[in-house]
């Protein structure tokens, strides 16, 4: 039975790792797939457009992954295609722990031009995400929100641990796809809004 899948299997193909580790997740530049992406990008592309998929590749940013046909990019059958990515849905404070961080990713990207990383401490962080709750709120509990808020961007990739005490967190330029500076500025007007009713209160 066994030996019957082996011979049905399909011819391998140099870009099967580089087309497993994209259904992972994004790719960056210092993976070690990510010469072979781009040199198969091609059939790469045609590969998930059969499923309703777009390969989307920035060099300049060192960054590919997959995203969902939009409504208006897909046509006949296609539009019938079940969603293989799920929408996630934010809570507020997830959702706030990620404009913290797009626009601390902006501002790195303005003004540091000497590193390639963007990394950013917890406590700096926590710094932060006290400005958007009371003046009186437990600071144990802030801390723990603001953890939890973390561990979830982290399942998600748009961060990862970064420096030996893992206390530092390098903001993954996915977040920079998935919130652009539009949408950034909406969520911003937002959240300050609810921060003041908030402090109001």
């Amino acid at each position: 039975m066994i030996d019957q899948a082996k011979d049905s299997l399909p011819q391998y193909k140099d870009w099967s790792v580089a087309a497993v580790r994209l259904l992972q997740g994004a790719v960056y530049s210092d993976d070690a797939s990510w010469g072979t992406l781009l040199r198969y990008q091609s059939p790469l592309t045609d590969y998930f457009s059969r499923i309703g998929l777009l390969l989307v590749v920035d060099e300049p940013e060192g960054l590919a992954y997959l995203r969902q046909l939009a409504e208006e990019e897909a046509a006949g059958a296609y539009q019938d295609l079940p969603r293989l990515f799920r929408r996630t849905r934010l809570g507020y404070e997830t959702t706030l722990l990620c404009v913290l961080l797009r626009e601390q990713l902006r501002r790195f990207e303005e003004e540091d031009l000497d590193n390639h990383r963007c990394v950013v401490e917890t406590a700096d962080l926590l710094d932060s995400w006290k400005s958007f709750f009371p003046s009186g709120e437990d600071e144990v509990r802030l801390q723990k929100s603001l953890d939890a808020a973390l561990r979830k961007l982290e399942s998600l990739k748009f961060v990862s641990r970064f420096g030996e005490t893992k206390s530092g967190w390098e903001i993954r330029r996915i977040l920079k796809a998935r919130l652009p500076v539009a949408e950034l500025e909406r969520l911003k007007e937002r959240l300050a809004a609810a921060a003041a009713s908030s402090q109001a209160e």
